[in-house]
């Protein structure tokens, strides 16, 4: 393919034209990078200098008291669970220790002989006993619940503040006739 002179002409200065384009546009990209790596450098600052220590200062005086607050409460709460149930269990505990007492035995099988003859049968299954063990437990565990929904509900309702209340009025008295012994400076006034 043959190009005549003028056209040889043109393409070489269009390809002067684009190659000077690339290098600009070279440029332009190297000078974008580095503004936005000083951008993001001075980013970083700006966090560390001011977002950081208000994100701190926030933390330290709304978030943690609540924290510290509420894991006091839990805690309260877990002491209290932990005591009740341990005074149940070991309330169930010991009457199943003393039921199995062989004086206790004794004593029964000299009041009863037919109650000591079903305390001596040998068991096939859970017995009374076991029933009545299981439920003093989910009594107790519904205590244990009621207790803490009491605690952790709201009693916003069940106070009254005074100043709704009416103000008191004084009470007045009928007047008492004065007595001739008595002087009138001493009596008390009318109302």
């Amino acid at each position: 393919m043959s190009l005549s002179r003028k056209r040889r002409k043109e393409l070489k200065r269009l390809r002067s034209s684009a190659e000077e384009l690339w290098g600009n546009q070279q440029h332009v990209i190297e000078h974008a990078n580095a503004v936005a790596r000083e951008a993001s450098r001075q980013l970083g600052n700006l966090t560390r200098e001011e977002v950081v220590p208000r994100v701190r200062t926030g933390y330290e005086s709304y978030v943690r008291p609540g924290v510290e607050q509420a894991r006091s409460l839990a805690r309260g709460a877990g002491d209290t669970l932990e005591r009740t149930l341990g005074n149940a269990l070991g309330s169930v505990l010991s009457i199943g220790d003393i039921a199995n007492d062989a004086r206790v035995r004794r004593a029964v099988a000299r009041v009863s002989p037919r109650a000591a003859a079903v305390v001596q049968q040998k068991k096939g299954g859970p017995g009374v006993g076991t029933y009545l063990a299981i439920g003093a437990g989910v009594i107790a565990a519904a205590g244990v619940a009621y207790a803490v929904w009491q605690t952790f509900r709201a009693d916003d309702e069940l106070w009254v503040a005074d100043d709704e209340t009416e103000p008191m009025t004084p009470v007045t008295r009928p007047a008492t006739p004065t007595s001739s012994t008595t002087p009138a400076s001493s009596a008390p006034p009318a109302v």
